[in-house]
């Protein structure tokens, strides 16, 4: 008895570890992103080119004789993922160019509360009072954030909230879906993001450095962040990983202000704080089934 308490700790520790570890990954989204001198269309290319490779490798990995079977069984719910994977990782890189760092993160850490919303309108599923504090909650968080977005433009309100609406409903197909993997979609999502970026793509604007940390997005924060994630999900309760995950909200702009100086707005301070309260809200409430989707996805 004692053995097997002692090997749960560790396989839970070691799931916390890789969600600390993917939350890492994928908080140096913006600092990179600062760093490049190209395009926004050829960043986003460029990311999605390079998480291709990687994210073909890990499915190789993970299914090995059994790749292209993997690929085979998305159906069309695998297609749909992959598509609105697609908007939602090459809105967020583009988004980056418009606003600030934490504004792209705050309003992105609302999409599970904005999947439970269509879940409801699309799906007739329940929702509990819990679930509707948080949705009030990240409401009023993301309203906040947009209102202290318009002195930027549009784009710098539409892309965040695109990103949000785009990610909401990958984790509704993924609740919905259990036949579709999120690996092979998630790979299958990054070629599109390619041919997308293609009739706007500046390939001279990009210098040596930017290639390689365009590389070091799509191998890194993009295929190691995945990996790690989903290492730690299978060994954590989703609860817990979306609450470490949170700490890519934190760091991600903690970063650029250190590197940048780059200070969000008051407003988008108060309403990211919001929406962290609102995810964790519904993170330590009770966790429906299928919760696999919020674990097992990222942009």
């Amino acid at each position: 008895m004692t053995g097997r308490s002692g090997l749960e700790r560790r396989r839970a520790r070691e799931g916390q570890l890789a969600i600390l570890g993917a939350a890492v990954a994928w908080s140096t989204a913006g600092l990179a992103q600062r760093e490049l001198d190209a395009s926004p269309a050829t960043q986003v290319a460029g990311r999605a080119a390079f998480a291709a490779v990687t994210l073909f490798l890990l499915v190789v990995w993970a299914e090995r004789r059994g790749t292209f079977r993997a690929f085979r069984r998305m159906g069309r719910s695998g297609l749909a993922l992959s598509v609105f994977m697609a908007i939602s990782s090459g809105a967020f890189l583009l988004a980056l160019n418009y606003t600030t760092v934490a504004n792209v993160l705050f309003m992105q850490a609302a999409s599970p509360m904005i999947a439970a919303l269509l879940g409801w309108v699309l799906l007739s599923e329940r929702v509990d009072g819990r679930t509707w504090v948080a949705l009030a909650l990240a409401g009023a968080g993301v309203v906040l954030m947009a209102a202290g977005s318009l002195d930027a433009g549009a784009t710098a309100v539409v892309l965040p909230l695109v990103v949000t609406a785009a990610f909401a409903a990958v984790i509704v197909i993924a609740r919905h879906r259990r036949e579709v993997s999120m690996m092979p979609a998630t790979c299958a999502s990054q070629p599109l993001v390619v041919l997308a970026c293609l009739p706007f793509l500046e390939l001279g604007s990009a210098s040596g450095s930017d290639v390689a940390i365009l590389a070091a997005l799509g191998v890194g924060q993009m295929g190691v962040g995945l990996a790690l994630l989903t290492i730690g999900a299978r060994l954590i309760p989703p609860a817990q990983v979306a609450i470490i995950s949170l700490l890519e909200v934190v760091l991600g702009p903690l970063w650029v202000w250190l590197a940048y100086d780059e200070t969000p707005s008051t407003t988008t301070l108060v309403g990211g704080a919001v929406v962290v309260a609102a995810v964790v809200v519904q993170a330590v409430g009770p966790v429906a089934g299928g919760s696999r989707a919020t674990s097992e996805a990222h942009v």
